[in-house]
Protein backbone atom coordinates (compact mmCIF):
# COMPACT_ATOMS: atom_id res chain seq x y z
CA UNK A 1 0.00 0.00 0.00
CA UNK A 2 1.55 3.64 -0.76
CA UNK A 3 0.28 6.96 -0.64
CA UNK A 4 1.14 9.99 -3.26
CA UNK A 5 1.85 13.76 -1.56
CA UNK A 6 1.46 17.11 -2.81
CA UNK A 7 1.60 20.48 -1.31
CA UNK A 8 0.50 24.13 -1.96
CA UNK A 9 1.08 27.66 -0.46
CA UNK A 10 -0.66 30.38 -0.28
CA UNK A 11 0.49 33.64 1.60
CA UNK A 12 -2.28 35.11 2.44
CA UNK A 13 -0.63 38.45 3.07
CA UNK A 14 0.08 38.99 -0.68
CA UNK A 15 -3.22 36.86 -1.37
CA UNK A 16 -0.94 34.81 -4.04
CA UNK A 17 0.95 31.38 -4.20
CA UNK A 18 4.52 31.23 -2.36
CA UNK A 19 6.83 30.55 -5.48
CA UNK A 20 10.11 28.84 -4.45
CA UNK A 21 9.47 27.99 -1.06
CA UNK A 22 12.17 25.31 -0.20
CA UNK A 23 10.44 22.23 1.37
CA UNK A 24 11.69 18.89 2.41
CA UNK A 25 9.69 15.23 3.67
CA UNK A 26 11.05 13.03 6.35
CA UNK A 27 9.59 9.49 7.78
CA UNK A 28 9.18 9.85 11.20
CA UNK A 29 10.54 6.04 12.73
CA UNK A 30 8.71 4.90 15.39
CA UNK A 31 11.61 5.93 18.01
CA UNK A 32 10.58 9.23 16.66
CA UNK A 33 13.90 9.64 14.61
CA UNK A 34 13.10 11.74 11.27
CA UNK A 35 14.88 10.43 8.21
CA UNK A 36 15.24 12.95 5.10
CA UNK A 37 13.24 10.98 2.18
CA UNK A 38 12.86 14.04 -0.58
CA UNK A 39 13.17 17.93 -1.42
CA UNK A 40 11.42 20.36 -3.32
CA UNK A 41 10.97 23.55 -4.47
CA UNK A 42 7.09 25.25 -4.82
CA UNK A 43 6.39 26.45 -8.25
CA UNK A 44 5.17 29.56 -9.58
CA UNK A 45 1.79 28.02 -8.66
CA UNK A 46 3.13 27.54 -4.95
CA UNK A 47 2.58 24.00 -5.45
CA UNK A 48 4.96 20.60 -5.07
CA UNK A 49 3.13 18.25 -7.14
CA UNK A 50 3.62 14.70 -6.38
CA UNK A 51 6.18 13.98 -9.68
CA UNK A 52 8.56 17.18 -8.78
CA UNK A 53 9.96 15.58 -4.78
CA UNK A 54 13.27 14.64 -5.44
CA UNK A 55 13.84 11.52 -3.90
CA UNK A 56 17.10 10.50 -1.30
CA UNK A 57 18.90 8.22 -4.05
CA UNK A 58 19.84 6.18 -1.12
CA UNK A 59 15.50 5.38 -1.32
CA UNK A 60 14.11 3.40 -3.95
CA UNK A 61 11.77 5.83 -4.86
CA UNK A 62 10.65 5.10 -8.30
CA UNK A 63 7.54 5.27 -8.03
CA UNK A 64 7.54 8.31 -5.85
CA UNK A 65 4.61 6.83 -3.28
CA UNK A 66 4.98 6.84 0.52
CA UNK A 67 3.88 3.67 2.89
CA UNK A 68 2.28 3.77 5.94
CA UNK A 69 3.53 6.00 8.43
CA UNK A 70 4.14 9.21 10.62
CA UNK A 71 5.52 11.76 8.29
CA UNK A 72 6.76 15.84 8.43
CA UNK A 73 7.00 18.10 5.43
CA UNK A 74 9.08 21.43 6.59
CA UNK A 75 8.97 24.42 4.73
CA UNK A 76 11.47 26.66 4.61
CA UNK A 77 9.26 29.76 5.53
CA UNK A 78 12.02 32.36 6.41
CA UNK A 79 13.96 32.01 3.18
CA UNK A 80 10.85 33.41 1.28
CA UNK A 81 10.34 36.31 3.53
CA UNK A 82 13.57 36.95 3.49
CA UNK A 83 13.28 37.55 -0.04
CA UNK A 84 10.77 39.79 0.22
CA UNK A 85 12.38 41.79 2.72
CA UNK A 86 9.81 40.77 5.43
CA UNK A 87 10.66 39.83 9.60
CA UNK A 88 8.77 36.22 9.58
CA UNK A 89 7.77 35.02 13.34
CA UNK A 90 8.25 31.19 12.09
CA UNK A 91 11.44 31.01 10.34
CA UNK A 92 9.99 27.50 9.28
CA UNK A 93 6.97 25.49 9.53
CA UNK A 94 6.80 21.83 10.34
CA UNK A 95 3.98 19.48 9.60
CA UNK A 96 3.06 16.20 11.14
CA UNK A 97 1.24 14.04 9.72
CA UNK A 98 -0.11 10.39 9.22
CA UNK A 99 -0.54 8.27 5.93
CA UNK A 100 -2.72 5.17 6.61
CA UNK A 101 -4.09 4.26 3.72
CA UNK A 102 -3.20 4.26 -0.03
CA UNK A 103 -5.09 7.70 -0.83
CA UNK A 104 -3.14 11.12 -2.55
CA UNK A 105 -2.51 13.55 0.65
CA UNK A 106 -2.47 17.18 -0.11
CA UNK A 107 -0.98 19.51 3.02
CA UNK A 108 -2.25 23.16 2.24
CA UNK A 109 -0.07 26.33 4.10
CA UNK A 110 -2.13 29.04 4.42
CA UNK A 111 1.15 31.49 5.54
CA UNK A 112 1.85 35.11 6.54
CA UNK A 113 4.99 36.49 8.43
CA UNK A 114 3.36 36.19 11.68
CA UNK A 115 0.81 32.97 11.49
CA UNK A 116 -0.01 30.29 9.28
CA UNK A 117 -2.86 27.27 9.22
CA UNK A 118 -3.32 23.67 7.25
CA UNK A 119 -5.33 21.14 7.04
CA UNK A 120 -6.08 18.04 5.58
CA UNK A 121 -6.91 18.92 1.31
CA UNK A 122 -7.53 17.06 -1.65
Amino acid sequence: MSATLSSHILDTHLGKPAADVAVTLHRVQDNGVATLLAHGTTNSDGRVTPDAWQFDTAIDSTDRQLDTGRYTVTFDTQSYFDAQQLTAFYPQVVIDFVVNDASHYHVPLLLSAHGYSTYRGS
